[in-house]
Formats: C-alpha cells, sequence, structure tokens
C-alpha cells in the first residue's frame, strides 16, 4: 500500500501544506483548514451510503433467497473494503517535478496514476454515478413524502381505501427547491451539521424498518420465504430478477465516487489513509448490520410479497404514526445525501471556472428608514450553476419516475469502473506490482469476478427499465 500513508506524517507537514496537485493553486491549498477525524468521515459515509438503496434490500433478498440474498449483501461488503482501502492509498502521492501531491478528487486520482485517456473515460462514469445517484435520491423523497400522505388516508380511510394521493411530481419540485438552498453550501468542508444529522435520520428509518420486520414476523408465527427466493416466475424472469438485484445491492454499497474528497476533510497526523481506512471499515460494518436485518426481516415478513420498498410499499400499515416518522426521516436523509453526491460535481466545475473567488460580486440593497445599505457578497457562478444542476436532476426525475428499476441499472453500470477498475488500476501503478506474481493474479481475478457480476446485473437491470417504460 506503499506511499500512501508515508507522505502523510507529523514532520512533512510543512512540505504538504505548501505543494498541491495541478488543479489547485497554492493560495487556495493555504486557505483550506482540514479538521475532519474518524467520527466526521464516517458521518459522511454513513451519509453517502445508507440512502435509498436500504428500501430495495428485501426485495432484493426476496429474489436471491436466504442463502444468495444475506451472501450477496456479504459479498458486496467485503468488496467495498478492499476497494475503499486501495483507493484510500492514492490520496497522497509523490511526483518526480512536484513532490507531494494531494489528489483532491477521483478524477485527479486517475488522471495522476493513469493518464488523460484515463481521466476521461472515468470523468464519464464518474458523473453519470453523481448526477443519477442526486435523481434516485430526488425519486426516493418523492416517494416517502407520498407515502406520508397514503399512510394517513389508510389509517383513517382503511387499508382497502384507494388512497390516491396524485403523482410525485410535486413532490419533487418540494426536494427540488430544498436543494436549490443547500446547494449553496460551499463545499464538504462546510457540511459536517448536515452529514452528521443525515446519517442520524439514516440510523432512524432503518431502526424502524427493522423493528417494523421483526414486529411483522412475531405476528406471523412464521418466517416466510425459501431458500431460492421466490419461485412462481419463470426461469427467463427469474434470472432477469436476479441480475436486478444484485444491481441493487451493488447500488448500496460503494461510495468510491466521494471517497477522496472525504479524505481530503482528514486532519493529519494520524496519516489521513489510515483515519480513512478505519472510517471506512467502521461505516461498512454498521451498514451492512443494518442493511441485513431490513433486508432479511423484510423478506422474513412477506415472503413472496416482500414489495420494492419497503417502507413505501406498504406492507406495514399501522402504527402509521411510524411509518410517518420513518419517511420523513428518509426525506430528511436525502437532503444531506443529495448534497454528498452533488458537492463533487459543484467543485470540478467551478475550479474549471476560476477558482472559488472567481464570479463573486457585491450586492448592497438600502435599509428601509436608515441611510445604510444592507451588504451581501454573493457567487454567481455558483448560484447559477447549482440552481441549474438541481433543475436538470429534478426535471430528469419527474421524467422518469422507476425507482427500483433506476437504482439496479445505476449501481450495475456504474460498478464495475468506478469501484474495481480505476482503483485497482491505480493501485498497481502506485506499488509497481510486477505482473504475473501471485499478488498481480489475485487482484486481476478480483477485478475480472467483479466485471462479470456487474455485466450480468446491468443486462438484467436494462431489460427491467425497459419493461417499465413500456408497461
Amino acid at each position: 500500500m506503499g506511499g500512501g500513508g508515508a507522505g502523510a506524517g507529523e514532520g512533512e507537514r510543512p512540505l504538504l501544506d505548501k505543494l498541491s496537485n495541478s488543479s489547485y493553486s497554492s493560495s487556495e491549498e493555504q486557505i483550506v483548514k482540514r479538521t475532519g477525524t474518524a467520527w466526521t468521515a464516517t458521518a459522511h459515509i454513513i451519509t453517502a451510503v445508507i440512502g435509498s438503496g436500504v428500501l430495495s434490500l428485501a426485495w432484493s433478498v426476496a429474489q436471491l433467497g436466504w442463502v444468495g440474498g444475506p451472501a450477496a449483501m456479504v459479498l458486496f461488503a467485503w468488496v467495498t473494503v478492499i476497494q475503499s482501502s486501495l483507493l484510500a492509498d492514492c490520496y497522497i502521492s509523490d511526483d518526480p517535478e512536484r513532490g507531494v501531491v494531494r489528489n483532491r478528487s477521483y478524477v485527479d486520482a486517475v488522471s495522476f496514476y493513469l493518464g488523460e485517456k484515463s481521466q476521461w473515460l472515468c470523468g464519464f462514469f464518474l458523473n453519470f454515478s453523481l448526477f443519477g445517484g442526486s435523481v434516485v435520491y430526488a425519486l426516493t423523497s418523492a416517494t416517502s413524502m407520498r407515502a406520508i400522505q397514503k399512510a394517513n388516508c389508510y389509517h383513517r380511510e382503511g387499508h382497502d381505501a384507494p388512497c390516491s394521493v396524485g403523482g410525485d411530481g410535486y413532490y419533487m419540485l418540494l426536494f427540488g427547491l430544498a436543494q436549490v438552498v443547500l446547494s449553496q453550501i460551499p463545499g464538504f468542508h462546510d457540511m459536517t451539521w448536515l452529514s452528521v444529522l443525515s446519517a442520524a435520520m439514516s440510523f432512524s428509518y432503518s431502526l424502524v424498518g427493522f423493528g417494523l420486520g421483526v414486529a411483522k414476523v412475531i405476528a406471523n408465527g412464521t418466517i416466510k420465504g425459501g431458500i431460492g427466493g421466490i419461485a412462481m416466475v419463470s426461469a427467463t424472469q427469474k434470472a432477469w430478477r436476479v441480475s436486478q438485484a444484485l444491481g441493487d445491492i451493488a447500488f448500496a454499497y460503494p461510495f468510491t465516487s466521494v471517497l477522496l474528497e472525504i479524505e481530503d476533510t482528514l486532519r493529519s497526523p494520524p496519516p489521513e489513509n489510515e483515519t480513512m481506512k478505519t472510517a471506512s471499515r467502521a461505516s461498512i460494518a454498521v451498514t451492512t448490520f443494518f442493511y441485513l436485518c431490513c433486508g432479511c426481516f423484510g423478506y422474513a415478513a412477506f415472503g413472496d410479497a416482500t414489495p420494492g420498498n419497503l417502507l413505501t410499499g406498504f406492507g406495514f400499515y399501522e402504527p402509521y404514526w411510524l411509518i410517518d416518522f420513518a419517511n420523513l426521516c428518509i426525506v430528511l436523509h436525502l437532503l444531506g445525501g443529495y448534497q454528498v453526491y452533488a458537492q463533487p460535481v459543484f467543485a470540478v466545475v467551478e475550479r474549471l471556472m476560476g477558482g472559488a473567488g472567481a464570479g463573486v460580486v457585491e450586492v448592497a440593497l438600502p435599509v428601509s428608514g436608515s441611510s445604510s445599505r444592507w451588504r451581501r457578497r454573493v457567487n454567481v457562478y455558483r448560484l447559477c450553476f447549482r440552481t441549474a444542476y438541481v433543475a436538470a436532476t429534478t426535471a430528469l426525475a419527474v421524467w422518469f419516475p422507476y425507482f427500483n428499476q433506476v437504482v439496479g441499472l445505476l449501481g450495475a453500470f456504474t460498478f464495475w469502473p468506478l469501484a474495481i477498475h480505476f482503483p485497482v488500476e491505480m493501485y498497481l501503478a502506485k506499488t509497481k506490482v510486477a505482473p504475473w506474481t501471485t499478488r498481480w493474479l489475485a487482484i486481476r481475478a478480483f477485478s475480472a469476478v467483479c466485471l462479470v457480476t456487474s455485466a450480468f446485473a446491468s443486462v438484467g437491470s436494462a431489460v427491467g427499465v425497459f419493461a417499465s417504460k413500456t408497461s
């Protein structure tokens, strides 16, 4: 793992404070204050990871069965531990010309280790993943807001009442308006409070989902489901559903696209890569526990009738106030989760526009009954681009409201290139592992297996999206 930790010791801090990679000027480096710890990094990771993906895991277990479902979640957790460790070591690098270099974003690291062509390819997959994650979060927030109204209606009118509350577009617009405001947060260094709040909300609704599943199993007096999952479908449908379930699980774990941005918030000593690995392992352990609880108890409660979205599919009707609370927690969590995925995009675009100081104007307005004027500095670039970005993600979510299918396709399509291929290639380039050695073959085999899994999940998820769009 070599140079990732070696360049971050206390004795080398003056050098690190003076040097930066090609994407940042030395003046910008001096004003960055890194105060993050393993706890704040864990909050950022949990905010990014435990999100819309957890809601589809019971459905995924229902497709894979009692053996395949839990095994797939543990396997993807193990894969995430490996790839996050590889990528964490790529944050600080040694350059013969520039000395110590901070790779503050995923694209910066790919450019440094693998060159410009790989940078462009990575940029495509990364922006697709980040933009798609924002769209999925808008979709999920609308589903949860609508579920609150439906839960109240079912409580008043009965569980068989139609309780139609209209489409999701209105709720997506409300979520978009909130994101227009939150998107003015300058960057990761300034949003720790939002990540902590969002992480607390994710724990809350995951516990509610787990508790409702346990209560349902106790009320049923039996554990539903089978070893092979749902069997009352054709072989072709079973194959597509299994592949889509793998895509859903793949979407639920990796946080590769924002890992280096989170690592860039950490103080040193200890070395940033060590702190990041500690936070990653802790976060993945916590999320895997919640994923297993929600996915397995959801399947145990409903069996073949497991809904695609555990808290909004209305397998649970009562207590309605608890369902309302859980869905409100989801919405509050997604407010922060959206920003975790959007901030890297904002940072890249604003650096291309000239840095944090570009586009800043001073607005002066007269104060009623006074000769003084109210003054405020406004970054016009930030205001315009971030508002346009939120509008674009909201518009796409309104146009394409297919939750489970979008989650599966997004996770499957971006899983291998972002979570496996680029981290593996950067690790090999950094550590200079000799070809055809045992270590080299093991890493290549790991990448190949993940590629086959990702391809299988991508095909099935694409079929699911097409079927939903044409139905």
